[in-house]
């Protein structure tokens, strides 16, 4: 299992009040043959002094501007080295400290392309109230509504130089048509690792403003037209109905 190599990208800007819990999370990883690579996008706050106080536990890190978040994923990914690649945002952190462990293990036991998990999002104190728990994955369901949450998804990283990289054009989408393309449209092996995964601040760049909310949608029915999704507008219908039960905690 020690065989396969992990490479978790955080990309981060300004994001001095969370990264350390994100980097330290990383750090009490019990798997370790991992690459840790962090991409800044020129951070004018004390994020580049966080980053270098963890310098020894850092494989490769920049900070430079960048063309929003896909563009430096997209960096981190031209970059990593390892068999399974990964993203762990910086305002996020791993549930526990054997994710990678369970990772690792199901990729080689179940000779996965795919992995995702469960989700869990916290308030200011940590506490939950959001679960999302995305159970098992059907070939088809994507055209109902469902999707994995992408603070949990892993992938070989052979796979992105096969199919592409994020696609930057389908703005705060593009994590969503990225699964799309690989799980939906070119049917690969999925595995579901059935455990909460990452923690995750509650917000949303696309949730923020009524504007903001009608181009996320407008940019997930470009992402379902153009990956064969068969009712795209029926299932932009289901997807935000899907979030519903993610409020029932327990």
């Amino acid at each position: 299992m020690q065989n396969l190599k992990i490479s978790i990208i955080t990309v981060t800007k300004n994001a001095g009040k969370t990264l350390g819990r994100c980097i330290e999370s990383v750090i009490a990883q019990k798997y370790s043959n991992t690459e840790y690579i962090i991409i800044d996008g020129g951070s004018t706050d004390n994020t580049r002094q966080i980053i270098n106080s963890y310098n020894p536990h850092i494989s490769f890190y920049i900070s430079e501007p960048d063309k929003g978040i896909y563009d430096a994923m997209n960096k981190g990914i031209q970059i990593a080295t390892g068999d399974i690649i990964g993203m762990l945002n910086a305002d996020d952190f791993f549930a526990s400290n054997d994710i990678l462990s369970c990772v690792a293990e199901a990729f080689s036991r179940q000779n996965a392309d795919v992995l995702y998990g469960n989700l869990e999002y916290i308030n200011q104190n940590g506490a939950i109230i959001r679960n999302w728990h995305s159970g098992t994955y059907i070939q088809g369901t994507f055209n109902w509504g469902w999707m994995p949450p992408h603070p949990t998804f892993y992938c070989k990283r052979l796979l992105f130089e096969r199919l592409g990289l994020y696609d930057p054009q389908y703005g705060t989408a593009a994590d969503y048509e990225l699964m799309l393309r690989f799980m939906h449209l070119n049917k690969l092996n999925v595995c579901y690792l059935n455990k909460a995964m990452v923690k995750m601040n509650i917000g949303g760049v696309s949730n923020k403003t009524y504007q903001n909310r009608l181009k996320a949608w407008r940019n997930d029915f470009r992402a379902m037209r153009n990956n064969e999704v068969k009712f795209p507008l029926l299932c932009l219908i289901f997807k935000p109905l899907r979030k519903i039960t993610q409020f029932i905690i327990g």
